[in-house]
């Protein structure tokens, strides 16, 4: 029973990566279902408390130190909304909200709209990390438990685990990149506004951070055949210790299965496309 509520509680973030698909741009899509990996032993990095909630300490909690591509200037909004204001980083919900949702259509309800924009920045921002704040999920989590096939040495994720994210993945499918990318241009600020809460300063960029991301996800090992697990206490972790070592969110990309995580590189790779040459055309 506790390893079920475990798995559960990790189920929040399969999610997560759509938003990365959409909040690679300001949305999406970031499901990450942390299952295999439920920290028992160790305290979850918690980020910055969202306001009315007690603080915390700021920055990334869990490492996810990666090199960051050269500075890319964030995409500008486009000319016929430049010159409109934007509402407060705390009034955000409502008009980022409804933007999103526009997008998202009948798959608006996996998102949890409160504090949508802080969501999406702090998974971004820890997804290269080795634990993710699943309080702060962007994303309703995925139905049913994380599944696993055989016992002890033969011990796998199961084949039909991966169906649990096929939902998250036709969602980032069916997000029109280009509008992704242009509502990812008009709130920037707001983005950028709640990159700073976390304690880096003006000269670090949100985007920067961002495409970084992107690129690590990509670069996500690719396995043929089963996905060996074992399980020395409570928690199953990948008998291959150099999979064991990765970040949470390549982590994720190797749990959603081959077939899902293919599909979904190649939308980041669009939505990377489309940032690179966003920030060049400035």
């Amino acid at each position: 029973m506790a390893t079920n509520e475990l798995q559960r509680s990790r189920g929040k973030w399969l999610p997560v990566l759509g938003l990365v698909l959409a909040a690679v741009v300001a949305v999406g899509y970031l499901w990450l279902r942390q299952s295999p990996e439920p920290a028992v032993q160790q305290p979850l990095a918690v980020p910055p408390a969202m306001p009315g909630e007690p603080g915390q300490p700021p920055g990334n909690l869990s490492g996810g130190v990666i090199e960051p591509p050269a500075s890319l200037p964030p995409p500008e909004p486009p000319a016929e909304l430049a010159g409109e204001p934007l509402p407060e980083l705390d009034d955000s919900d409502a008009a980022f909200g409804e933007a999103v949702s526009g997008l998202t259509g009948e798959h608006a309800g996996l998102l949890v709209i409160n504090h949508l924009i802080r969501r999406i920045v702090v998974t971004v921002d820890n997804l290269p990390g080795e634990r993710l704040p699943l309080a702060r999920s962007p994303v309703r989590p995925a139905e049913g438990s994380f599944r696993v096939a055989g016992e002890g040495e033969a011990m796998t994720i199961a084949a039909d685990n991966a169906a649990r994210y096929t939902r998250y993945v036709r969602l980032a499918e069916a997000l029109p990149a280009e509008r992704v990318v242009a509502l990812y241009a008009r709130f920037y600020p707001l983005f950028q506004a709640a990159y700073e809460e976390l304690g880096y300063g003006p000269a670090a960029q949100f985007n920067d951070r961002l495409v970084a991301v992107i690129d690590h996800l990509v670069a996500a090992p690719e396995l043929s055949g089963p996905v060996r697990l074992v399980q020395p206490k409570v928690r199953y972790l990948f008998a291959d210790a150099r999979l064991e070592g990765l970040s949470a969110g390549q982590k994720i990309m190797i749990r959603m299965g081959t077939d899902n995580a293919t599909r979904v590189k190649a939308r980041l790779r669009e939505i990377r496309t489309l940032l690179s040459e966003a920030g060049r055309g400035r």
